[in-house]
């Protein structure tokens, strides 16, 4: 939290009031620091906790496209033409359903 020539880097320092307290609203935030020392504005309080929440965003949909790259059939189009393959496999599509709907049970 602290620099080598003593200044405090306040959104790290805000970071880790949040990582100590994540359920804190921003004045809860901003009197724990004022506690130790440490001033900050409430603009900054919440600009530090927007960028936090947006950097879980994207974490979050990076991890979608990373899974979805994993799946086998790229082309919707290709993947209907494998259910139709297979509903002729089994009898047509009702009995397709049939099964789907003893698979769901």
């Amino acid at each position: 939290m602290s620099k080598a020539n003593g200044k405090v880097n306040k959104s790290q320092a805000i970071r880790d009031a949040f990582a100590a307290a994540p359920a804190a609203d921003s004045k809860a935030i901003i009197n724990t620091l004022g506690e130790k020392g440490i001033k900050v504005s409430p603009t900054m309080v919440y600009y530090v906790r927007s960028k936090q929440k947006h950097a879980l965003r994207v974490e979050k949909r990076e991890r979608v496209a990373a899974s979805s790259r994993g799946t086998p059939a790229k082309n919707p189009v290709e993947l209907v033409q494998q259910v139709k393959d297979l509903a002729r496999e089994v009898g047509g599509i009702d009995r397709l359903k049939q099964l789907v709907d003893l698979l769901a049970e």
